[in-house]
């Protein structure tokens, strides 16, 4: 590499510059040589320190490269072998060829060449063909970062075993924020004198104290119902291993003394800003409040909510007094609209067709125009009875049109009533909700998370046995002029003992009410009957279920069904409800393709077991007594290990009682 001096843009001009010094000597030497001669050993002189410069600025420079070089060499050196960073050389057969000593110093080891790199690590092989640049492996109780150079077969190791150790404390002390709510205490406490008032008051505080003080969270008491909580990711954790039994030891404790009192707890986590956390923590409380109660829901910004508890299942929350109210909010909501649509879920069963019925009932006697959408390519074959009988009617047959059809008469003041469902993945046709900006939801299941976007109104009760039983509700507080025939009373009444089993599950005074009021309005037992009678090949197909069943655990039934088989959702239903009157059944999973695509699970329990949640560990939802799932592309061998694995977690935590 040539020096400062010897490159042309230098070189050159010097050159050029004692070149013409050189000329203009020569030419002053004919006017007067003594000072021609003069300046040309001036020159002489001049040129000649100049090279001895050029050359000691060469000699220098060598030696400072030399020297660079050789301390850049040593550096190198030392890195290479003094640094904290582990270095490793492997051939083509995963041979060890050479380290570093901190790589060897990791192992306490002389030396590791011609070691497999599985000696070092399990994982390191798969990585390296699976093309990873970079991952974090476990070396001997500390954690390395790996980055690999394939073309070099080359391994660095960094330590970041402290790095890892400060992220988990970060996470671990980030604040989490629970909204703690007394369900009823209102209703409980109302007929109560101050001193019982004050005992209960007692009991529960005491009982929140010492679950706080024994987990380290910070309480604070915000009104005679409600309570805020501040803790730690860290002791979240904690509190979810127990699945939080202090919901237990609440409802436990309270009912010693007769008095049914339930927690619902809101928490929100996974942000920074406490403004954040508090409406997540908020929204949390809404859904638990919303799906009944007596649990704990816990949101994340991304959405995602966990749920712990919600093993009652009270009937009498609800008042007549919201019933009415509801009601008139429904007739205000009518009246101001052109048009209503009605849609249930796909695959509508008795319940989302007798409901809608109901629904189009408030339609008429309101004077409005109703249609109930229904898809007649996807119909569930228990309610072919039904829609048979339906069709005998032409008035009210006339009222059922297709998702097409209501698309091309909806228009900007029609209003869509979505019935025995909130989830817009299962309506009948999402079009529809998008194209409606007025929606109403009337349902009877527990909240999910995934819910329809901004209704107008929501009237959704868990605790009533059916959509049926709600609408049945909102119909006695309509017009008095309200007339009924019979189909339209039956339907309503068959959704009734549809999902009530006949009035023997999740079954309460209300329910009989609501079955009276439709008696009296002409509704026909006899036509019910009609309505669930079953061929004989669903029998067959629904025994050959139940003879696959095997028990679980104490008091759990699980049917898997033949692989090459394909079942109806009612036919996988009526099995797990038929599997729940055997002698020692407390719950009941019945597992079957629905077609090659999906595989359902219907869950069924007398009330001791919360399906609902492990329905919902797999996606799917229901009740605390009726839940089910659908899964796509997956194998019926891998839905019954992912149930079992659900089952476990569910069990392990102790919710069931």
């Amino acid at each position: 590499m040539p020096s400062f001096y010897e490159k042309p843009f230098i070189r050159y001009p010097i050159y050029a510059l004692i070149g013409v010094t050189v000329i203009a000597v020569i030419l002053l030497f004919f006017y007067n040589w003594l000072i021609g001669a003069i300046l040309l050993a001036c020159l002489a002189i001049a040129f000649y320190f100049i090279n001895k410069a050029i050359k000691d600025f060469r000699t220098e420079m060598k030696e400072y490269i030399t020297t660079l070089s050789y301390r850049l060499k040593k550096v190198g050196e030392e890195a290479l072998m003094e640094m904290p960073i582990g270095i490793l050389l492997f051939n083509d057969q995963y041979q060890i060829e050479w380290t570093n000593p901190f790589m060897t110093s990791c192992f306490d080891e002389d030396t590791l060449v011609g070691r497999s790199l599985f000696d070092v690590a399990d994982s390191l092989v798969p990585l390296i063909k699976q093309e990873v640049e970079s991952e974090t492996i476990t070396l001997h109780d500390r954690e390395f970062k790996v980055i690999i150079k394939r073309d070099e077969r080359l391994l660095y190791f960094f330590d970041v075993t402290e790095q890892i150790e400060i992220e988990k404390q970060y996470e671990d002390e980030r604040t989490v924020l629970a909204f703690i709510f007394l369900d009823n205490y209102d209703e409980v406490t109302q007929a109560m004198d101050d001193q019982s008032r004050s005992a209960i008051n007692s009991e529960v505080t005491s009982l929140l104290n010492k679950w706080a003080k024994d987990y380290g969270v910070f309480l604070k008491r915000t009104s005679s119902e409600r309570f805020i909580g501040v803790l730690s990711e860290d002791i979240l954790t904690k509190l979810e291993k127990t699945k939080f039994s202090i919901l237990d030891e609440v409802r436990e404790k309270t009912a010693i003394q007769n008095v049914s009192l339930t927690l619902s707890i809101g928490i929100g986590s996974g942000v920074s800003s406490l403004q954040e956390l508090g409406d997540l923590a908020q929204s949390s409380l809404d859904l638990a409040l919303g799906r009944g109660g007596d649990q704990v829901a816990i949101k994340q910004p991304s959405g995602k909510v966990k749920f712990f508890g919600g093993k009652t299942n009270p009937m009498e929350k609800r008042t007549r007094v919201r019933a009415r109210v509801i009601s008139h909010a429904l007739k205000e909501i009518v009246s101001e609209s052109d048009k209503v649509m009605i849609m249930g879920h796909k695959y509508p069963d008795m319940d989302a067709i007798g409901s809608a019925i109901g629904i189009l009932k408030v339609c008429q006697v309101n004077g409005k125009e109703g249609f109930i959408v229904l898809d007649p390519e996807a119909t569930d074959s228990g309610v072919e009875q039904l829609l048979t009988e339906l069709k005998l009617h032409p008035e009210l047959w006339s009222r059922f049109i297709t998702p097409e059809q209501a698309l091309e008469i909806m228009t900007d003041e029609t209003l869509l009533i979505v019935v025995d469902t909130h989830k817009p993945s299962l309506v009948i046709d999402d079009r529809l909700l998008m194209r409606s900006e007025h929606v109403i939801v009337i349902d009877h299941h527990r909240r999910g998370e995934e819910f329809i976007k901004d209704p107008i109104l929501v009237y959704m009760e868990p605790y009533a046995s059916s959509t049926a039983e709600l609408v049945t509700e909102l119909l006695e507080y309509q017009p008095k002029h309200l007339k009924m025939n019979i189909i339209e009373a039956t339907a309503l009444l068959a959704g009734i003992i549809v999902d009530t089993k006949s009035f023997t599950l999740r079954t309460g005074s209300r329910t009989f009410d609501a079955a009276s009021y439709l008696r009296a309005k002409g509704a026909d037992t006899v036509l019910v009957q009609k309505f669930l009678k079953e061929d004989i090949n669903s029998y067959v197909k629904r025994a050959q279920l139940i003879q696959h069943a095997f028990i679980f655990k104490d008091g759990i039934a699980i049917t898997v069904a033949d692989e090459q088989e394909f079942y109806e959702q009612v036919t996988i239903a009526q099995a797990a409800d038929t599997l729940l009157t055997m002698n020692g059944i407390e719950a009941s999973f019945v597992i079957a393709k629905r077609n090659p695509e999906f595989v359902s699970i219907s869950a069924r329990s007398l009330g001791d077991i919360n399906v609902q949640i492990i329905m919902e560990a797999l996606g799917g939802g229901g009740h605390l007594t009726n839940a089910a799932t659908q899964l796509e592309h997956t194998t019926l061998q891998e839905v019954e290990k992912q149930l079992k694995l659900a089952l476990e977690d569910y069990l392990e935590g102790g919710t069931k009682s």
